[in-house]
């Protein structure tokens, strides 16, 4: 299964971005009232200046308690982002994901941000992809 796949199969492709110039505190209400796990940091919508995850916020919060809030998203924001483009296998994202071990993977095209995939999301195409497997392979077995 391709990326381009897992994103039409997702029940929205809303991308949440945030400045890097806002609040760590910024970024824990929008993470919670959208529900999500990360989010891209981008001054245009478009570009990829990081990514801002659960992780990184608890991390710091781990070492430094709840003064880290007040840092700027840019100060905690993981800079250096694994991207994927819509052509890649589902396999090649999990390999990544697995290796790197993050959740959150944008993707791109064009040099432009279009989306953004989970673990889960790759998991359950993964997952839908094999029962369609299985059956098909019932029903060779049962001469159909």
């Amino acid at each position: 299964m391709l990326v381009q796949n897992i994103l039409k199969s997702k029940s929205s492709n809303k991308i949440f971005t945030i400045s890097k110039d806002q609040t760590i505190d910024d970024a824990v209400s929008d993470l919670s009232a959208r529900r999500v796990g990360a989010l891209i940091v981008s001054d245009d919508g478009k570009t990829i200046d990081g990514i801002l995850s659960e992780r990184d916020i608890i991390r710091e919060m781990g070492k430094r308690g709840v003064a880290c809030l007040r840092d700027k998203v840019g100060d905690m924001m993981t800079g250096s982002v694994s991207c994927c483009s819509k052509s890649d296998s589902a396999e090649m994202v999990m390999e990544t994901m697995t290796k790197g071990r993050f959740r959150h993977m944008p993707i791109l095209e064009d040099g432009k941000l279009i989306g953004l995939i989970s673990i889960g999301d790759v998991v359950k195409a993964r997952l839908e992809d094999m029962a369609n497997e299985n059956s098909a392979m019932a029903d060779m077995i049962r001469g159909m």
